[in-house]
């Protein structure tokens, strides 16, 4: 059974003067249990409808989605759900462990177990020493791993996250990235939408770009970023002691071999140049 399932998603909007903006165009895509799933695409591409759609907080023009093999029409495909909104927001005269505790306690979470879960992860999101302060009082990314806490505090088996590193410094991010890697070690599965290819690169097992509503590629991402060879790098010392290091095209190759050879120069090393994720998103966006 897949954690995430989603056949033919379409969602038509009425814009301006009632014309009709496609937002999503029969999206096909699903997510194993397990895994860590990253939904690429630029502002405006339909990541944040598609999450939507996939929380029932929107209801699709035309086509299906089940989570954990549950219609997401029905209210009890979000019993094994944890879900980050893009810009979360919560009452805000609440104190961070009071939210916390109430979150826990909608779930059905025993109260022995929701206290001891509530107090790690304020420690392990840095908010314990703020768990007293009205939630008013956080900045944006107190705030921010405050809604990762919410996500995580009845213990879901199926996360889905809506842009999780926005607005958190270099340090935050980092957090964050790591309990994505702790959430597929204990066998979670993650669904996270983002812009910034390097948050891809750094968790996810595979990649969806989406474009204008459309879903351009689906592929691993450690595929992505061990083939796609665009050159290659070499360096050596030439016989009067110079260090020259220079890359070249993978046409050009085996005649720069040969000049350097002939010119008696040691060579030191030859390693491929691949693209990156941001150039393969990058190639996609372009050619599309």
């Amino acid at each position: 059974m897949y954690a995430i399932e989603i056949a033919d998603l379409s969602k038509t909007y009425r814009g301006k003067r009632g014309a009709k903006v496609e937002a999503l165009r029969n999206l096909t895509l699903s997510v194993e249990a397990g895994e860590v799933f990253g939904f690429l695409g630029p502002n405006g591409a339909g990541k944040s409808t598609t999450i939507k759609a996939l929380v029932g907080l929107i209801e699709p023009t035309s086509g299906t989605a089940r989570i954990g093999g549950i219609d997401v029409r029905k209210p009890l495909a979000r019993a094994p759900l944890g879900y980050l909104p893009e810009n979360p927001a919560f009452y805000d005269y609440l104190t961070g462990e009071e939210y916390l505790l109430f979150v826990g306690r909608v779930f059905g979470t025993n109260e022995e177990v929701l206290a001891d879960r509530v107090t790690t992860l304020l420690r392990r999101l840095e908010l314990y020493d703020a768990r007293k302060r009205p939630i008013r009082s956080y900045s944006k990314g107190m705030v921010q791993r405050l809604g990762l806490a919410q996500v995580l505090v009845h213990d879901p088996d199926i996360c889905i996250l809506d842009e999780p590193m926005s607005g958190l410094d270099p340090l935050g991010r980092a957090l964050v990235k790591e309990m994505i890697l702790e959430l597929k070690a204990q066998g979670k599965s993650v669904f996270f939408s983002t812009h910034i290819t390097a948050d891809v690169e750094a968790v996810c097992d595979r990649v969806g770009i989406i474009f204008q509503g459309e879903l351009r590629v689906v592929d691993r991402v450690d595929r992505i970023m061990t083939e796609g060879i665009v050159g290659y790098r070499i360096q050596c010392t030439t016989p009067d002691g110079r260090e020259i290091e220079r890359t070249v095209d993978c046409r050009e190759l085996p005649r720069v071999l040969n000049e350097l050879q002939e010119r008696m120069a040691e060579i030191k090393l030859v390693e491929p140049v691949r693209k990156d994720l941001e150039q393969f998103f990058l190639d996609i966006v372009k050619g599309a």
